[in-house]
């Protein structure tokens, strides 16, 4: 046996964003089931709408266009606008908020590398403030009739029959209602509305990017430290509030199982360009997002606050690195110099 350290070769970036998109193939598998094969037809044009636009910025920059337009970043970028917006969204919605992610939220900043912001969330939070109506409208459980999303896709909008509000605008509607807040327990509890915890299928969908993201753990694509921080903060926050009161505040396991805790945790707080890059940094970011959700859904204006959340911790992610930073070996901290 060589016991001889080894030097590995450090992973290419379209080898890493090839396994980014394998990761997320069981969640999505588990949106087609519950809610229809619409997803699949946004994926496609988001992929083409981020194809189209990256060519045109590389083109428009001199850059060489095979290398970055075959790196699988626009991909998963235009994978994630597609998962986080609704399904049976107008195909101009999601076009236009993948044109803005790659254009203003990439290329505009320098392109794959020096985005200072998470370009999907970037197309999330914009929509959603510009059509927070057309954002809101997700399919129902069962109603998986392809002709019908696609025809809410490309054609009239007829959709009293296809949406339900999701388990976060549901539970919304309920804290809204001081005389319904009694209510809470039992729709938790209701396959009609929710699941059993955290939304009919939803949970489904929450449990594929999981496994899908625990698989990226494996391959060491990313670190343990930012989905352990931002599911143990969401969990700890809910629970202490939840115990304070259970009629007013949703249980834990309903914050983590429904809306796009698990996508967020795995896929997009990990983002290494706009995140912490420090180990304690990582943890710190991670829960900052995570209180920073749990505040939003809680008494915010938006049922699910990923996006803004991610955005403003983006902000700090400089501030937080350079107060978390490792001391450089064989040196001390500033702090621990002798005077």
């Amino acid at each position: 046996m060589n016991n001889s350290p080894y030097s590995l070769k450090p992973a290419s970036v379209q080898s890493v964003m090839l396994r980014v998109l394998l990761a997320l193939l069981p969640g999505i598998a588990a949106y087609v089931w519950f809610f229809g094969a619409a997803i699949l037809v946004q994926i496609a044009l988001t992929s083409i709408a981020a194809l189209a636009a990256e060519a045109a910025m590389l083109a428009l920059r001199g850059k060489p266009m095979r290398q970055f337009l075959t790196d699988g970043s626009a991909l998963v970028t235009a994978w994630l606008i597609a998962l986080t917006f609704p399904s049976i969204a107008p195909w101009w919605l999601t076009v236009l908020g993948t044109l803005l992610a790659i254009i203003v939220a990439k290329h505009l900043y320098g392109g794959l590398g020096q985005n200072p912001f998470n370009p999907a969330m970037v197309a999330f939070a914009l929509m959603i403030v510009a059509y927070p109506q057309l954002m809101s409208q997700w399919p129902a459980v069962g109603a998986t009739d392809f002709a019908a999303q696609l025809n809410a896709i490309f054609g009239a909008r007829q959709l009293d029959a296809m949406t339900m509000a999701t388990p976060l605008d549901a539970l919304r509607t309920v804290l809204r209602d001081p005389e319904q807040r009694a209510a809470i327990a039992g729709l938790l509890g209701s396959n009609a509305t929710f699941g059993n915890i955290g939304g009919k299928g939803w949970e489904w969908v929450a449990a594929g990017y999981l496994a899908g993201g625990l698989w990226l753990i494996q391959q060491r694509i990313i670190t343990w430290h930012m989905p352990a921080a931002f599911l143990a903060a969401l969990f700890a926050v809910a629970g202490i509030f939840s115990l304070i009161d259970a009629t007013q505040f949703a249980p834990p396991l309903f914050h983590l199982l429904t809306g796009g805790a698990m996508l967020g945790a795995f896929f997009i707080v990990t983002d290494p360009v706009s995140g912490a890059t420090t180990p304690k940094g990582k943890l710190i970011f991670a829960a900052g997002i995570a209180l920073l959700t749990w505040i939003i859904r809680t008494f915010g204006a938006y049922p699910d606050g990923i996006a803004f959340a991610v955005l403003l911790m983006n902000i700090a992610a400089p501030l937080i690195d350079m107060y978390t930073q490792p001391p450089v070996f064989g040196h001390k901290r500033k702090e621990e110099e002798p005077r």
